[in-house]
């Protein structure tokens, strides 16, 4: 179990959880560009707060970009509603009817049938179960085809809603978590999120060996990276 505590550089709350791990690591989260580093059991407080001091620069710019970074506006599931699903953009129809809901798509359309007087939730329910189903089929070929490249074997993976990561990885478990709002993305977005998160049972951190194995697996790795990041993050 790791213990946690929030340092200050002037105005900047750096949450600070301690683990056992080797080495300190550092990251900025959306939505609000809120700073974390885990760092070793036997780091002191102030070799800590020299570290974020260092990197000082790179947290702002990395705040920069998040604060910049459009959100979606809540849907309210109406006519004409914009929707995307794989990097596509869809125009939402909704479609009354006294039969089994369901969603559809079309070239430019997202067809949502529901019973009649359904409202909000209920829309959200439906269009919510379909993007989960299309993640659920897309996201086991590319463990599959990865794994013998890799050498390594994940156990599970679960879907979530995630306010801050695309994905997650426990290593001692072998699990993966990816995050609802990846169906939304390209898949080439999926991909590297799938790599990136199994690049994990590699190697836990985010220091210079796993950017290597990155560079091996998958070489345009940064590229997609900052294409997901710029991308809108759904409200």
């Amino acid at each position: 179990m790791g213990n946690q505590q929030t340092i200050y550089l002037g105005e900047i709350p750096i949450s600070v959880v301690k683990k056992n791990i080797k080495n300190v690591n550092l990251s900025v989260h959306p939505p609000a560009g809120n700073v974390r580093i885990s760092a070793p059991f036997r780091m002191k407080t102030e070799a800590i707060h020299e570290f974020a001091l260092s990197k000082m620069g790179w947290i702002k710019k990395q705040q920069q970009r998040i604060r910049a970074q459009h959100r979606e506006a809540p849907r309210e599931y109406l006519n004409q509603e914009s929707h995307y699903l794989w990097g596509r953009h869809y125009l939402l129809e909704i479609v009354e009817k006294d039969a089994t809901p369901h969603l559809s798509f079309t070239h430019d359309q997202m067809l949502l049938q529901v019973r009649p007087g359904s409202d909000v939730l209920e829309k959200r329910a439906i269009v919510e179960s379909t993007y989960r189903q299309q993640l659920e089929n897309a996201i086991p070929p590319l463990i599959a085809r990865w794994e013998p490249r890799m050498g390594v074997k994940v156990a599970d993976f679960k879907i979530r809603k995630m306010k801050t990561k695309w994905g997650s990885c426990t290593p001692t478990l072998r699990t993966i978590r990816f995050n609802l709002e990846l169906v939304k993305k390209p898949p080439e977005c999926l991909e590297y999120v799938v790599i990136h998160e199994m690049v994990h049972l590699l190697e836990a951190s985010h220091n210079s060996r796993f950017k290597a194995f990155m560079d091996q697996f998958m070489p345009q790795w940064k590229f997609h990276k900052e294409m997901l990041n710029r991308l809108p993050v759904g409200g």
